[in-house]
């Protein structure tokens, strides 16, 4: 009985064991290549649950479904117009045949290894045949708008301005896309997208290009300077032009009222003294007077002609100052 017991105990472990290595799973993330004595056998399984295989003989390599990332390490390379920049790409991929992926790669780490070469090659012969400005613009439909402040001059000169492109960053992406893809298809691997995850410029070019540009600015800034200044002075100008006119203007209109004033005090004075010859020589001696008083001040002298006008009033003065007698006033003393 004993020996009986222990013959069914083994026959059970032995086909468990064997029950065991014949099962095996899979998942929703991974497809299986079967081989015997290291040969694919069959068709990839792609379906996820419970499977079987023979056992011992035969082994299950997992092959990931799901999309993969591939990530390039930065690389320096010439464009069209001999500038070295620096171009870090990244892309996804997925595994789309994997008995010919299984046959020509065997692992994920050979298939990295295939796309460092075929997407390093493909970009750059793409960036080699292309200008800096096309790698670097997104759309060739793009217009800066600094360009509108550029004088013909400077435009002449491709000052602050940027060279047209013809197909632009998007369009240069999808050319390394398709000659890449169809160079990684034979290996059973689809190349869904490429994107350029950074552009620099080479650290031995990078000083030139930003002496260049500060170089452009500073250039651009002198020119509205000399704008700036030009204007000011204009300004300047027309502000001294029409202070001068409102000066004139406003001495021109004092003059006249101060004409208009006169000639009133004038008329004034002609109607007051003109009534009567008392009047009129009232009027002449009191003119006389006040010139007196303008003209003769402390310790001044006077050379008059006898007949003058202005000594007919001092002839008739006592030494004391009172005049004695004025003839042209109506003979009144």
């Amino acid at each position: 009985m004993k020996i009986s017991q222990i013959a069914i105990l083994v026959v059970v472990v032995i086909g468990t064991f064997v029950m065991m290595s014949s099962a095996y799973t899979v998942s929703e993330v991974e497809q299986m290549i079967i081989t015997q004595f290291g040969k694919p056998v069959g068709e990839p399984v792609t379906s996820a649950g419970l499977k079987f295989k023979v056992p011992f003989i035969q082994e299950v390599n997992p092959i990931d479904k799901r999309v993969l990332e591939w990530d390039g390490s930065p690389s320096d390379m010439p464009t069209k117009d001999k500038l070295y920049i620096s171009v870090d790409l990244f892309a996804r991929w997925r595994i789309t045949d994997p008995l010919q992926y299984f046959l020509r790669l065997r692992d994920e780490r050979s298939a990295q290894s295939r796309l460092d070469d075929i997407l390093g090659s493909e970009t750059r012969n793409a960036i080699a045949k292309h200008e800096l400005i096309e790698v670097i613009r997104t759309t060739k439909d793009r217009v800066p708008l600094r360009d509108a402040f550029l004088t013909d001059a400077e435009r002449k000169q491709d000052m602050g301005s940027l060279v047209p492109i013809q197909k632009g960053r998007k369009l240069v992406e999808q050319e390394i896309y398709t000659a890449a893809a169809e160079k990684v298809r034979v290996f059973g691997i689809e190349l869904l997208d490429i994107r350029f995850k950074r552009i620099n410029y080479n650290e031995s070019v990078r000083p030139k290009i930003y002496d260049r540009m500060i170089s452009e600015r500073r250039q651009i800034a002198e020119r509205f300077l000399s704008e700036g200044n030009g204007e000011a002075a204009r300004i300047r100008g027309n502000r001294v032009r029409d202070l001068n006119k409102i000066q004139s203007e406003a001495y021109r209109q004092v003059e006249e009222i101060r004409g208009v004033a006169d000639a009133k005090a004038t008329e004034i004075y002609a109607k007051a003294y003109n009534q009567s010859p008392e009047a009129v020589a009232f009027y002449e001696f009191t003119r006389t007077m006040q010139s007196y008083k303008s003209t003769i001040a402390e310790n001044t002298t006077l050379v008059l002609s006898t007949d003058s006008d202005l000594f007919k009033f001092l002839k008739g003065m006592n030494p004391d100052g009172n005049i004695e007698s004025v003839q042209s006033w109506g003979g009144r003393r």
